[in-house]
């Protein structure tokens, strides 16, 4: 069994919180996570219809049965829940009593903030990271890792991953979905999704990608917030700060698992990932998702911009330390060239010191420095980040 990155921040804030909160994707792993580093507790599916109907018709009577705390799993299922929760925390006033699951993030966080903030930990679950896949999984190359993904079951069973997240997006389809809203065209719905992974690591336009799909810009961004709260994608913003230029106000859009994209952009084999025209796209979405992953397995937020000015100047990552910055730029290709160095030597006219240097992030085994610039694979980001963060 692959032990989570997580693990261990999860441990310790159990030990200074009454309640921990744990979200993230389907199929992420967020029920074995729980159950194997909180082994002692009770474990209780709310997914399962009878207990679910047995919490929400006799709330007291379900919670006397586990005086001393349980795992309960997919707690958006019986929200009303919270309040009671609430109640037996301020009662007893101990740490690590009851640990939350949900795959829906908006719900649950926000029902969560408003019945027990200040009372629990809140922690996010994505995929696979880079390193867990690598320190236990056979992967002979970045297009391998690319087209499968990160999702645990997919290496845990072995599964063909084209088929497997096929099914995953199906699924996500008729059940998340319609928990979440009404959409009376889901084939409409299923090609603005399309449509989404074929803009991956694209600036956003949500006219342009509303048209493309035949719906209004309103019903372009519900969808996307859609997409947000069930795990699916994620938007980097733009870097923001008083710099003399004028810089791009949009987002940039991602999928938290290059799998999945590869999947909705119709991508049905490994060695289609290489000839693909948004190869590029997608090593630029794995990376900036292990940065993700990087900040969420230590309890963190996203600290991660872009910065673009109008004139075309672009860094892929800030990646922001207090009041200093790391630059990062990605590149997908294997050797260096200077061009790699152009964004990073833009950004010297505005931006003139960096503590903590500079990096590109390339598919190339051969780590180097140049100046204050480090030039390394995922591997080599991430140890530096664990150095300096």
């Amino acid at each position: 069994m692959v032990v989570r990155e997580i693990s261990s921040h999860l441990r310790t804030l159990a030990s200074h919180y009454p309640v921990i909160t744990l979200t993230g994707p389907r199929q992420s792993g967020k029920t074995t996570l729980v159950c194997q580093v909180f082994k002692e507790k009770a474990y209780i599916n709310l997914e399962l219809l009878d207990q679910r109907e047995f919490a929400r018709s006799d709330p007291r009577g379900f919670l006397r049965r586990i005086p001393d705390g349980a795992i309960l799993d997919e707690i958006q299922h019986v929200p009303e829940l919270l309040s009671y929760i609430q109640g037996i925390v301020d009662e007893k006033r101990v740490n690590n009593l009851f640990v939350l699951t949900g795959s829906q993030q908006f719900e649950v966080l926000n029902r969560v903030s408003q019945s027990l903030a200040g009372r629990t930990a809140l922690l996010k679950l994505l995929p696979f990271s880079f390193t867990e896949v690598k320190n236990n999984y056979d992967i002979s190359s970045i297009n391998q890792l690319l087209f499968k993904g990160f999702f645990p079951r997919i290496y845990d069973q072995n599964l063909e991953p084209s088929q497997a997240l096929q099914y995953y997006f199906e699924t996500y389809i008729e059940r998340d979905l319609r928990q979440l809203i009404q959409i009376k065209n889901l084939s409409q719905f299923q090609k603005f999704v399309r449509l989404c992974a074929g803009r991956t690591g694209q600036l956003l336009n949500l006219n342009s990608l509303g048209n493309d799909a035949g719906v209004s810009h309103t019903t372009a961004r519900e969808w996307l917030s859609l997409l947000e709260a069930s795990y699916m994608i994620f938007l980097l913003e733009p870097f923001h700060r008083n710099l003399g230029k004028r810089l791009i106000k949009s987002p940039k859009l991602y999928f938290y698992d290059t799998g999945l994209a590869c999947h909705l952009l119709g991508i049905e084999k490994e060695g289609q990932v290489d000839s693909h025209p948004l190869r590029g796209s997608l090593f630029e979405n794995l990376v900036i998702a292990e940065l993700v992953k990087f900040r969420f397995n230590q309890g963190k937020g996203i600290n991660l911009n872009f910065y673009r000015d109008s004139t075309g100047n672009e860094i892929d990552v800030i990646y922001n330390i207090a009041q200093e910055i790391l630059p990062i730029e990605i590149k997908a290709g294997e050797t260096v060239t200077p061009d790699y160095f152009k964004g990073l030597l833009s950004l010297e006219k505005v931006i003139a010191s960096y503590p903590y240097g500079r990096c590109i992030v390339y598919n190339g085994d051969h780590e180097e420095t140049r100046g204050d610039i480090t030039i390394t694979g995922v591997t080599g980001l991430l140890q530096l980040l664990r150095r300096i963060a």
